[in-house]
């Protein structure tokens, strides 16, 4: 028996997928009485429960022999945020701690990349620490101290593995990730701004089955980036354009400027309660060393991620073809995923 945290998200529904897929027993840790679209229809026993909660962890992980815990809050916003480091931070603890009493015996964390210290040249890898002094932001330094949290446990024994996804895009998007609200802002008619910069982009899909790969392979103690293509903002955005056959006029406004109007929006953003598209977070990715290796998880796990265009175009075709709530890019994507 499997349980998976924060199963509703973009990443975690496609893992339960590919699990049912592959004859498994699932368990999805969700909120009491919701009812999640995005696990809908999926043969999947939603047992209720919150990070935050240890005893209903002990109980959900009871009989399970593997956690993958992808439960976080996400906020990309600058300065403190109580809440995310005690969802992303605490949350983790007490899964550690519920591991433990249940007697459970393998974990998948779900840290990120933005989580490590990134040198300013040179390949990004795994040797790069995690690091909760020179984060970005309350997200980068909560997922650094959990990540180290982590670290801490299997070093004590526990067969922990820790996994890295970079920017995750592709289907079965329910909530409107990061990537996907970029995507579904290129598809809108009308003129576009983009900039100078550029980022590493992979496939929901092989995201999952990376995640898939480091509960069977994995060695404990060891972290895994999973990566997929460095591609420009200008590379996304033609490649969006061509697949929702929505050519648009565009302008490449320079960095400097982009921050500028990134600072002007914030306050009027924070005042309205919205998370803008463009922020100085996400300015800082596109234009911060994006050289990422993925070769300990291609080596090691045998993970080998699609082109990036193609999954692009996969979500593009989904976003098409899905009927999502219309606050789903609206509302600040800062929330705790059970």
């Amino acid at each position: 028996m499997i349980l998976v945290t924060g199963a509703t998200g973009h990443i975690g529904n496609v893992l339960v997928r590919q699990l049912l897929e592959r004859g498994r027993g699932v368990r999805a840790l969700v909120r009491p009485g919701t009812r999640p679209l995005a696990l809908e229809g999926l043969d999947v026993n939603l047992v209720p429960g919150d990070v935050l909660e240890r005893d209903s962890l002990v109980r959900a992980m009871t009989g399970v022999d593997l956690v993958y815990h992808l439960a976080a809050r996400i906020s990309l916003l600058p300065g403190p945020d109580p809440e995310t480091e005690r969802v992303n931070l605490d949350g983790t603890r007490n899964v550690l701690a519920a591991i433990r009493q249940a007697g459970v015996r393998r974990l998948v964390y779900a840290s990120s990349i933005y989580a490590m210290r990134i040198p300013a040249a040179g390949t990004v890898d795994e040797s790069c620490p995690f690091d909760p002094l020179h984060a970005r932001g309350a997200y980068d330094r909560s997922k650094a101290a959990a990540s180290l949290e982590v670290q801490k446990v299997a070093a004590e024994g526990l067969e922990a593995v820790i996994v890295c996804p970079t920017a995750v895009t592709g289907p079965y998007d329910f909530h409107g990730s990061e990537a996907g609200r970029g995507i579904r802002y290129n598809m809108a008619p009308g003129l576009k701004f983009t900039v100078d910069g550029a980022y590493d982009f992979v496939d929901v899909r092989d995201v999952a089955a990376g995640f898939i790969q480091a509960g069977e392979r994995g060695q404990p103690g060891r972290t895994y980036i999973l990566g997929g293509e460095r591609l420009t903002v200008r590379e996304v955005a033609q490649t969006v354009w061509e697949a929702a056959d929505c050519p648009s006029p565009s302008v490449e406004i320079p960095l400097w400027l982009a921050y500028l109007a990134a600072g002007l929006l914030q306050p009027i953003a924070d005042f309205l309660g919205f998370e803008p598209l463009v922020t100085r977070y996400s300015l800082d990715a596109v234009s911060s060393n994006s050289h990422i290796s993925h070769a300990r998880a291609a080596q090691e796990l045998g993970y080998r991620p699609r082109p990036a265009r193609e999954a692009i175009v996969a979500a593009v075709g989904w976003f098409q073809q899905a009927s999502l709530p219309a606050q789903e890019t609206v509302e600040r994507p800062a929330k705790a995923a059970a």
